[in-house]
């Protein structure tokens, strides 16, 4: 039972990181942007996405608590703004022919750090989840699943084509769409924690 207690931070604060980075989702949308390209320069693309990815949450961890201390900004206030921007994000990609990014037309060398690293693996999703987990379950839990979340996004990118074999395109769309309802229920218990901390003392 004391092992359970001590892997539950970690357990939940690493459901909501994997929901928020949405692997899965992102494939299509990386197979359009590395169209023929080698696979020495595929590799090269995911290894630039994933420690961009990374290096943007981990910057942000640290800052974003000092930004709001100057800014006067509370953590239900953020709970609040960040749960509301999360629904949004999540309504919007739930929308008929809604894109994740309208990046998708980029050709430069270096997209592995735009557009894949950021914003379409680390966004404004990933971004206000790890601050939130962060409050929630401490850095230590928020760290170790963000690691593991973009050791995930690595082995998923450089499976990307047997994954598409496995379940093809229809099955990649009806897994996206199970992850932005949990990414929108999510942010209604996010708004949800927010007003209980700034209005029920």
């Amino acid at each position: 039972m004391d092992m359970m207690e001590a892997f539950r931070p970690y357990i939940l604060s690493f459901i909501p990181m994997f929901v928020a980075v949405d692997a899965i989702g992102n494939i299509p949308i990386f197979l359009s942007l590395v169209e023929g390209t080698s696979k020495t320069q595929r590799h090269k693309i995911i290894l630039d996405a994933v420690v961009t990815a990374i290096v943007a949450a981990v910057i942000f961890m640290f800052i974003g608590k000092w930004v709001f201390l100057l800014l006067g900004i509370t953590i239900p206030d953020f709970q609040i703004a960040g749960g509301v921007l999360l629904f949004v994000i999540a309504a919007r990609l739930l929308l008929p022919g809604a894109q994740k990014s309208v990046l998708t037309s980029s050709r430069d060398k270096d997209i592995g750090v735009f557009p894949l690293g950021t914003p379409l693996i680390t966004g404004p999703a990933v971004l206000t989840t790890t601050l939130m987990m962060m409050n929630s379950f401490g850095v230590a839990a928020t760290l170790v699943s963000l690691i593991l979340n973009m050791f995930f996004v690595w082995i998923t990118l450089i499976k990307t084509d047997t994954i598409m074999k496995v379940i093809g395109p229809s099955g990649i769309r009806a897994f996206s769409k199970i992850i932005y309802i949990l990414l929108a229920a999510i942010a209604v218990m996010m708004i949800r924690i927010g007003i209980i901390g700034a209005f029920i003392k």
